[in-house]
């Protein structure tokens, strides 16, 4: 067999100790390089012109067999528990994370507005501030406020693909939480939600952080989260099909794919 060397774990360490003298001194750099270079020519002594190898004896020995079970146990070629299966064993349909995104978005459409007519800002501020980023040009706090027919589009469009987007994760993510749908939906994710568009919003455009009022922004989100989340639990979940081919999951007739009826009379069998 292959004799066993410590040559690697030298040429290693010696490696190692010139990485640290780079930040502390020249002495333990010059000290790994003679540690990498005697670890290489050991290493390469050991491999050419023959690798060294050790004699290993070999005894053989019977291994007894013994079992505690006297009679054979029978395996069913298919029982009612599924193995390996891939939770959640049912999900639900993309149609639910759109209902959710949709309902969704008219609540926190509504609570924007509801907080321009409380801070008496206009009931177009939200809006405007959601499509300031495609019209850096108004600035003016009166602007603004005013109604604008182009931010109106902007900040609709916008505004749907976001909660769209946001309401199929919540259908991909709320099978896995079936016992906390709402505390994952209304109260966790719009709370890390909002953390990380704080972020990103105070990194690239400061001005605009200072336009958004923060507390009513995690109140939106938080009805967002919460319509979205009651809307997308109940409805009804659909099976995986993991154990089905890719043809069919995608929705493609295949020949020679098994259907449902033969799977259920190979259950039967």
């Amino acid at each position: 067999m292959p004799a066993s060397t410590a040559w690697p774990i030298i040429l290693a360490f010696g490696l190692t100790l010139v990485f640290a003298g780079l930040v502390t001194s020249l002495s333990v750099s010059l000290l790994g390089v003679i540690l990498a270079v005697t670890g290489s020519i050991g290493w390469f002594r050991e491999v050419l012109p023959h690798e060294r190898h050790e004699s290993v004896s070999i005894v053989e020995k019977a291994a007894p067999i013994s079992t505690s079970r006297p009679q054979v146990a029978v395996v069913e070629w298919m029982t009612q528990e599924l193995p390996r299966a891939r939770l959640p064993l049912e999900i639900y349909p993309i149609s639910a994370g759109v209902k959710g995104g949709l309902a969704g978005s008219v609540a926190m459409a509504f609570l924007a507005m509801l907080y321009g007519i409380i801070s008496r800002r206009g009931i177009w501020y939200a809006i405007n501030v959601l499509a300031a980023g495609f019209f850096p040009s108004r600035h003016v706090p009166a602007q603004i406020g005013a109604f604008q027919w182009d931010s109106l589009l902007v900040a609709s469009v916008v505004h749907l693909l976001l909660s769209l987007l946001v309401g199929l994760l919540y259908g991909a993510m709320l099978p896995m939480y079936p016992r906390r749908p709402i505390l994952l939906g209304g109260v966790m994710a719009p709370i890390v939600w909002s953390g990380l568009v704080h972020s990103v919003v105070d990194l690239i455009a400061p001005p605009l952080n200072q336009r958004i009022d923060w507390t009513w922004f995690v109140l939106s989100q938080v009805g967002f989260g919460i319509v979205a989340g009651i809307v997308v639990s109940r409805q009804e979940r659909v099976h995986t099909l993991q154990y089905f081919p890719l043809a069919l999951r995608a929705g493609f007739e295949a020949a020679g794919a098994p259907n449902g009826d033969e799977k259920d009379r190979g259950k039967a069998r």
